[in-house]
């Protein structure tokens, strides 16, 4: 056990005798922050330590109130510990769940299926988050940081944020109303028993409209048109209406954009965790091709024309 983890499980209640009674620690995955599946008094728990340079963009004190919504919703773990002040967390280790991956989302559609239907749980939920995740505002802020960490960005960048604006009129002219969103829906962030899926990790988490959380696993998944369907399908229980697919569609390319300031923030701050360059230049090359797709006027317009 690392010296960094030994102190933040001696800050940790759950803990109280770690000095004399033995764990067993398991390093589990995570981009920016180190997981840990921790053993103590044969009872294992999960042990978050956010990453360095993580306080720029992630308020510790939203994470804590949004993490225990949800898993008053049931769609999380129980969040057994949170110190506010720097986000470290402990929580109930989920037995019997894999965590899932790309790969898995692609080749299993009944997973595909479960996840769609566990985003439905929250943003079905009533539960009240707090934060709006509102998209332009955070390319602003996030730009902002990268003006700080004098960081380059992709050739073009300000010109595709320019042409979003036809997006952002699209979306405004007919809104969702704003769900309880988990806003980051990496695959790793969902763990599947076979029988239900529940989701982890609500850094990102706020009020937004739900498609974002729809479309995002979409991306992260890299599933067909095809399986974008079955997604969808799932998640409105087969209810779905042209204007929800144009959305979904929209929020993907929108998803990509966003996403690659994240990438040049940790390539900033050099993570080690991946190519952090290369992460960003694909989504933003992402992005440019679905908008450039002839038929991204046409969800848009059933956007805009939504009634």
């Amino acid at each position: 056990m690392n010296t960094q983890l030994k102190e933040a499980l001696e800050r940790a209640p759950q803990f109280d005798d770690v000095r004399s009674n033995g764990v067993d620690v398991e390093r589990l995955g995570g981009l920016t922050n180190l997981v840990y599946r921790v053993t103590y008094n044969d009872t294992p728990y999960v042990v978050r330590i956010p990453g360095e340079g993580t306080e720029e963009y992630i308020d510790r004190s939203v994470e804590a109130h949004n993490a225990r919504q949800a898993a008053a919703a049931g769609v999380s773990a129980p969040v057994l510990y949170f110190d506010e002040s720097d986000g470290l967390m402990v929580c109930t280790y989920l037995e019997g769940c894999r965590t899932m991956s790309p790969e898995a989302f692609r080749d299993e559609n009944d997973a595909t299926e479960r996840a769609g239907r566990a985003l439905k749980r929250m943003h079905a939920s009533g539960r009240v988050f707090r934060f709006r995740f509102e998209l332009f505002a955070m390319i602003d802020e996030y730009l902002g940081v990268l003006q700080q960490l004098e960081c380059s960005l992709p050739e073009g960048y300000h010109d595709v944020v320019a042409e979003a604006q036809a997006v952002r009129e699209a979306l405004a002219a007919n809104p969702q109303p704003l769900a309880p969103c988990h806003n980051d829906p990496l695959c790793e962030n969902f763990l599947d028993n076979g029988k239900r899926i529940y989701v982890v990790d609500w850094e990102y988490s706020g009020m937004n409209e739900p498609l974002w959380d729809v479309a995002d696993l979409a991306v992260e998944a890299g599933l067909s048109e095809e399986q974008d369907i079955i997604l969808l399908e799932a998640y409105t229980n087969g209810n779905y209406r042209a204007a929800d697919l144009g959305r979904m569609r929209i929020y993907k390319a929108m998803c990509d954009l966003l996403w690659t300031l994240w990438g040049l923030i940790q390539y900033a701050n050099d993570n080690p965790a991946d190519d952090f360059w290369a992460y960003s230049t694909e989504r933003f090359e992402r992005c440019k091709a679905l908008m450039a797709q002839p038929e991204f006027h046409t969800y848009l317009r059933d956007v805009r024309l939504d009634n």
